[in-house]
């Protein structure tokens, strides 16, 4: 199936970019929930998988409402899968990367690593299969539940992702940073 290569042609791309494999600390981690430290980002699955995954559920009902006459569902999984594979390209470009540190609290972080791309890739997948089999309002309420949590536990979402990286507000930065 065409969309099983995007993983090893992300994978390539990203060791071409310069992104190192793994975490430099060198232990496998399938999960680090430890948001401000050197290990976000770092390794499989971290608390901003669950981004990934909400880019999975809104990708599973943006390519249906748009490209559901023209493509099957592998089709449409395989549209979802190259753009969440081009932002993984785009999010460790030297532009995104200091965008991040600049107008977020990610102070320190310097790009994923492929492993953590990887995952990333692979948690949006997850998302849009989850969408595809629950519907539209159990979507919607999972995706609801998704930003809720990480609000509450990491004091980020993709909601607020998206604000700082296009809008960044001191507020948000300063509360975000309260948490820690």
């Amino acid at each position: 199936m065409a969309a099983a290569a995007v993983f090893p042609a992300l994978a390539l791309i990203l060791q071409m970019m310069g992104q190192p494999i793994y975490c430099a600390c060198q232990q496998f981690q399938i999960w680090n929930g430890d948001t401000w430290s050197s290990h976000n980002s770092q390794h499989f699955l971290d608390w901003y998988s669950l981004t990934h995954v909400s880019h999975g559920l809104l990708m599973a009902g943006g390519t249906w409402l748009l490209l559901r006459k023209l493509l099957n569902f592998r089709g449409r999984l395989l549209v979802c899968l190259l753009l969440e594979a081009g932002w993984e390209v785009l999010e460790n470009t030297p532009l995104i990367v200091q965008r991040y540190r600049t107008a977020t609290v990610a102070l320190g972080y310097t790009g994923d690593s492929i492993v953590n791309s990887i995952g990333d890739l692979l948690s949006c997948f997850v998302g849009f299969l989850l969408a595809s089999t629950l519907g539209f309002r159990k979507t919607v309420v999972l995706l609801i539940a998704l930003e809720l949590l990480l609000l509450a536990v990491i004091r980020d979402n993709l909601t607020l992702n998206m604000v700082m990286l296009s809008w960044p507000l001191d507020a948000i930065r300063e509360w975000q940073a309260a948490g820690h």
